[in-house]
């Protein structure tokens, strides 16, 4: 039986990351400051590889065991559209610095991982007007990794809109990666953003950036109601007051969406988050908007009460709400139902909304890490 590969995993969270890589895998390290998402961490995959502490408390003595590769899904807090804007600078995406300074030191003890995965929102790409994603390239340049980067959108595996940015990136002459490569971006994966986002990067970045070769994923056949609880433990229903308010929220072009559910007579569940928006005055009002794809929105973390998302059901006119569960958040996350949440609500909502989706994770090991890590191997066993 074959090896498995090696890993490392920080910003660990929940340790989806290490869901998505499976069974070919080995963690060897993981870390995270938040002490609640660790318990989650501990309860499903044991306390032998977490530590618990702030990044910049890591030391590479820490790292006992050498990793093929090191996975980071840094804080997006500062890079994201609805975050303040920091970047880099800031005090949580800021993190990344001294997490990177690790595997500097790394590698000046010839311990550096093979191959480097971070993973973060796509505001990456224009924070600071590119200065942050020119920043993380040079980076990956500077240390010698040979990178690119993509973006996959976690909606062609489950149904859930969330796209987010990874930067992949691989040991430069380690081993030829020829044969994952193309001459220029796949749209599917190098939407115009990022293409623009490379343009504008320094020579000595641009000549260590490769473009990914990632086949395109079947069409997904799942929808929305595949992944809704029947019965919902840790959520209970709206009154029907508290459903009419709800609607009472939606703007004209949101009341035509939900009426014509209604009019179709046919079993229909839709999502709803509340947002704030200007009317026709420009006052800002609380807006309640539904979408009826068979596509959750994104799941964000919980700001009060206005981003977590509201489950609505429709048949006929017969109309009833409710949050939606931390089981269904876990399932558009793509965990597994044996996988254990905690308890409080909040706290679920928080540890599933900040990970990053199984599949996606799995995808990328599938067609990217793994054929590079067996392909080394196949070149050393040779040698």
């Amino acid at each position: 039986m074959n090896q498995p590969f090696k890993f490392y995993e920080f910003f660990c969270g929940g340790g989806m990351a290490r869901a998505g890589l499976g069974q070919n895998w080995e963690c060897v390290f993981a870390n995270d400051i938040d002490i609640k998402k660790a318990e989650s961490y501990k309860l499903n995959w044991g306390d032998a590889e977490i530590k618990v502490d702030d990044i910049a408390n890591i030391g590479t003595d820490n790292l006992r065991h050498p990793a093929d590769l090191t996975w980071a899904s840094f804080p997006c807090q500062d890079l994201s559209s609805a975050g303040s804007g920091a970047g880099l600078e800031g005090a949580r995406s800021g993190t990344f610095w001294p997490f990177w300074n690790l595997v500097k030191k790394l590698k000046t003890e010839d311990k550096a991982p093979k191959m480097v995965v971070l993973e973060n929102v796509c505001g990456a790409l224009t924070s600071h007007k590119g200065k942050d994603f020119s920043a993380i390239c040079n980076a990956l340049q500077k240390e010698g990794y040979l990178f690119g980067a993509v973006v996959m959108d976690a909606v062609d595996f489950l149904p859930q809109s969330r796209p987010r940015l990874f930067f992949i990136g691989v040991q430069k002459d380690l081993t030829d990666v020829s044969f994952l490569t193309q001459e220029s971006p796949d749209f599917k994966w190098h939407p115009k953003a990022l293409v623009n986002a490379q343009q504008k990067l320094e020579e000595a970045a641009k000549n260590s950036w490769v473009w990914w070769n990632i086949p395109h994923p079947e069409k997904r056949k799942n929808s929305l109601l595949d992944y809704i609880e029947e019965n919902p433990e840790s959520v209970g229903w709206h009154t029907p007051a508290e459903t009419q308010r709800l609607i009472s929220l939606m703007s004209p072009l949101n009341l035509s969406k939900l009426q014509r559910i209604k009019e179709l007579g046919e079993p229909k569940v839709g999502t709803i988050y509340k947002r704030t928006r200007k009317d026709e005055y420009g006052i800002k009002v609380q807006r309640a908007e539904v979408r009826f794809d068979s596509i959750s929105g994104c799941l964000r973390t919980p700001s009060g009460g206005s981003s977590r998302q509201i489950m609505i059901f429709v048949h006929k006119e017969e109309i009833r709400s409710r949050l939606i569960s931390t089981r269904e958040t876990a399932r558009l996350m793509g965990l597994p139902d044996d996988y254990k949440l905690p308890s409080k609500y909040n706290d679920a909502y928080h540890l599933t909304g900040d990970g990053v989706v199984v599949p996606v994770v799995n995808y990328i090991s599938k067609h990217i890490l793994e054929p590079v890590l067996s392909n080394l191997k196949k070149s050393q066993k040779a040698a």
